[in-house]
């Protein structure tokens, strides 16, 4: 390594492995490096052999564009069990399912993924670059509105919800400005959805058409019901929505002439 010289030479010695240090004299900061006590944690890389037991997680994934379900296996290895430096990492990763359209280039991706678990490091960027493909195709929306453009992206969305249990990756916090904006937006929109409900429901009939109307009334039901188990279940969105381009959740209503989002608070009006 070569050191700077910033002032003027006035003697030279050349040091032997053999001779004892003189006291007051510079000590390399190599010695003081290697002297220094370090603490024994253990890294994630390729030498790392798989233990007997690992710990992990199973994923399901039901997409139209295959026939039968696939179940995604993440398991993770425990680094420095029980100390403070404690930490969980992929170790590798297993889809099965019963369809054998996909076998060969499903264990392709996951041997390529599994070395690049085993590799250690930031592995972050495989959700990055896998959620960017995309099916010529065309994609599809899985259950809460949420936009896949393939079947490749939706593994990625699968590793990226994993290592967000772990603790490789976080959600950007929201502001409370941001919360708040999306909560009146969503408030004003209910509001609106039980006046235009109040302002078509129907006028007292006679007693011979009540039990028509209420047929009509109880299909009319059922139909928006279907329609609602069509966006995904567990959504709060209404099934009219539209698809948010920027969080790619099928949560962009009309509001006052201007589309919002009720998922992210995005508004084209600004």
């Amino acid at each position: 390594m070569a050191v700077k010289i910033d002032r003027k030479i006035t003697g030279y010695a050349v040091v032997k492995p053999d001779d004892k240090p003189v006291e007051g004299a510079a000590v390399p900061r190599e010695t003081v490096a290697a002297e220094l006590p370090k603490a024994d944690v253990i890294q994630m890389h390729e030498r790392i052999e798989r233990p007997d037991v690992l710990i992990g997680s199973t994923y399901k994934i039901k997409s139209p564009l295959v026939e039968h379900a696939m179940y995604v296996t993440i398991n993770d290895i425990v680094l420095n069990a029980g100390s403070e430096h404690e930490q969980r990492r992929p170790f590798e990763i297993f889809i099965n399912s019963k369809s054998m359209d996909h076998f060969q280039w499903i264990v392709a991706l996951t041997r390529i993924m599994s070395a690049v678990f085993r590799k250690g490091g930031d592995v972050t960027f495989l959700v990055e670059e896998m959620k960017a493909v995309f099916d010529p195709k065309g994609g599809y929306f899985k259950a809460g509105g949420v936009y896949m453009p393939s079947l490749v992206a939706e593994l990625g969305s699968i590793i990226e919800d994993h290592l967000k249990s772990i603790g490789m990756m976080h959600d950007p916090d929201m502001s409370a400005a941001q919360k708040a904006l999306i909560a009146e937006k969503r408030k004003q929109y209910e509001e609106r959805s039980k006046k235009n409900a109040d302002v078509s429901s129907p006028s007292p009939a006679p007693a011979g058409e009540g039990a028509r109307r209420a047929d009509e009334g109880a299909s009319a039901s059922a139909s928006h019901q279907e329609d609602i188990e069509v966006t995904g279940d567990g959504t709060s969105f209404p099934p009219s929505a539209s698809m948010c381009h920027k969080c790619s959740t099928k949560a962009l209503v009309l509001m006052d002439g201007c589309a919002t989002c009720l998922n992210c608070g995005y508004s084209k009006c600004g």
